[in-house]
Parts: structure tokens; sequence; C-alpha cells
């Protein structure tokens, strides 16, 4: 009798244990399928950014424009509230959601911090060689940072498509930074994370239709 009551809450426990597993599975699909228009959403926001400012900077020659990026979370973050509002308007979470979002959130605080810093420090730089120095680093460090936080958003969702996404964001810019681009053309390199994140998008709306 006793061997019978083990038996059954160890099929207890295993049958737990499968429904949690069979849960974060399910949660992982249905987060990645959603996180397909939020992919697309912010690829064409960062392309349209990119160009926007590239080209402004082009007409007048003056980089103060760049100080428009700080508008782009700014614009972006209340447009996928409505976003997400119209598509779950119940604000349903879970802890697979809530990784998502941590990874996301802390690399824009960690990007806004840089490039704040970054401002400053032109506004009192000493040298012109010092004053370009910082700059052409700063573009190399957010593009890092995007192409991790991508990275490491796969990796939690499981999906490869996204991991890879992050990899050729991150060490592809990287390339692109140090061994193709200057000057004002760096501004390319968020065009080409935009449209990586765009195609990352187009990949898992198109797995999970």
């Amino acid at each position: 009798m006793e061997n019978t009551n083990e038996q059954n809450k160890e099929m207890t426990a295993q049958e737990s244990l499968s429904l949690i597993t069979e849960t974060l599975n399910n949660s992982r699909k249905e987060i990645t399928r959603r996180s397909g228009k939020y992919f697309l959403f912010w690829g064409v926001l960062l392309t349209f950014f990119s160009l926007f400012i590239y080209i402004l900077c082009k007409a007048t020659g003056s980089d103060a424009w760049n100080n428009l990026w700080f508008a782009l979370p700014a614009i972006g973050f209340p447009l996928e509230r409505v976003l997400r509002g119209k598509e779950d308007p119940n604000g349903a979470r879970n802890d697979i959601s809530r990784i998502v979002g941590g990874i996301w959130g802390t690399f824009g605080i960690f990007a806004c911090t840089v490039a704040a810093f970054t401002l400053i420090y032109t506004q009192v730089g000493t040298s012109l060689f010092g004053l370009i120095s910082v700059l052409n680093g700063l573009t190399a460090e957010i593009v890092l940072l995007f192409g991790l936080a991508e990275c490491v958003s796969g990796v939690a969702l499981k999906n490869w498509i996204i991991k890879i996404a992050g990899f050729v964001t991150g060490i592809g810019g990287l390339a692109i930074h140090y061994l193709v681009l200057d000057g004002m053309e760096q501004l390319f390199i968020f065009t080409f994370a935009g449209l990586v994140l765009v195609a990352t998008g187009l990949i898992v709306k198109s797995q999970y239709k």
C-alpha cells in the first residue's frame, strides 16, 4: 500500500514537472510569436531614425542632429505600449516575458547612459582627436549592446533565429564600424541593425503563422 502511494506521488511529481515544462515552452512560443511584431516595429523605427538623422547631418554638416537619438525611445516606448495594448488588452505577463522585457529595458538604460556620458564629454572635450575617438567609440558600444540584448533574448526564448540575428547585429556591426564606414556614414551601422531587426521579425512571424 505504501509502495503504491509512493508511486502515485512520484507520478504526480513527474506530471507536475511535465506540465510546468510544457507551460514554459508554450509561453516561449507565444512570446516569440508576438515578438515578431515588435522586432518589425523597432526595426522600422531604427532604420527611419538612422536615415533621417544621417540626411540632416549630411545636409547641414552638423553632428548636433545626433541628439535626436534621444527621441527614439521617447517615441518608441509609448507607441509600443499602444501596440501591446491592442494585442493583449488584459496585459497578461509571465516570468519569461518579464525576463525578455528586462533584457531590453536594461539595454535601453545602458545605451541612453552611455550616450548621455558621451554627450557630456563632447561638451567639455579638450581635443578634436579625443572628440572624434569618443563619437566613433559610441557607435561600436551601442551596436554591441544592441546585438548582445537581442542574442540574450534569443537564449531566453530558445530561438536560434533571434540568437543568430543578435550575433550578426553585434559582431557584423562592429566589423562594419572598424573595416568599412567612417565619419557620418557610421550612422548606416544603425540602419544595418534596423534591417536585421526587420528581417528577424519577418522570419519569426513566418515561423509562427
